[in-house]
């Protein structure tokens, strides 16, 4: 797939999310629930797929890479340990501080995920103006 052509699936699960953020305070909690469940699912083997590409890749992609999405994975796998802890709390005081400290890790997901996709674009533009520099060796 062309990098151009990922950028622009990474734009369409984005507006996905963004739709289905929106429609999920309409909907019942235990079909917010399943729906969470999914996402959480869905988001585990979109890592478990990330780690296994860069195992195979290892050698030609930077091994900063590797380490960023360690951090992001351990961070995520915390914040739900953390989520599901103080779910389990029924005080309204504990329910409060869970609602927002879940707000919180939204937030800095939502802000970490835009700065990867201005990294994306700028390792795209990165590629497409090495390309050419390579391209303009061949034809010199």
């Amino acid at each position: 797939m062309a990098l151009s052509d990922q950028l622009s699936a990474l734009a369409t699960r984005a507006k996905a999310a963004e739709d289905r953020a929106a429609a999920a305070k309409q909907k019942a909690k235990t079909d917010l629930e399943q729906d969470a469940k999914a996402a959480h699912q869905s988001a585990q083997n979109h890592a478990d797929a990330l780690r296994t590409k860069a195992a195979e890749t290892k050698d030609q992609a930077s091994a900063g890479l590797d380490k960023v999405q360690q951090s992001w994975n351990d961070h995520v796998a915390a914040a739900r340990r953390n989520f599901d802890d103080r779910k389990a709390a029924h005080d309204l005081k504990s329910a409060q501080r869970t609602a927002d400290r879940a707000n919180k890790d939204a937030e800095w997901a939502i802000d970490y995920a835009y700065s990867a996709v201005e990294d994306a674009e700028s390792a795209v533009l990165d590629a497409i103006l090495a390309q050419m520099d390579a391209d303009e060796l061949t034809n010199a």
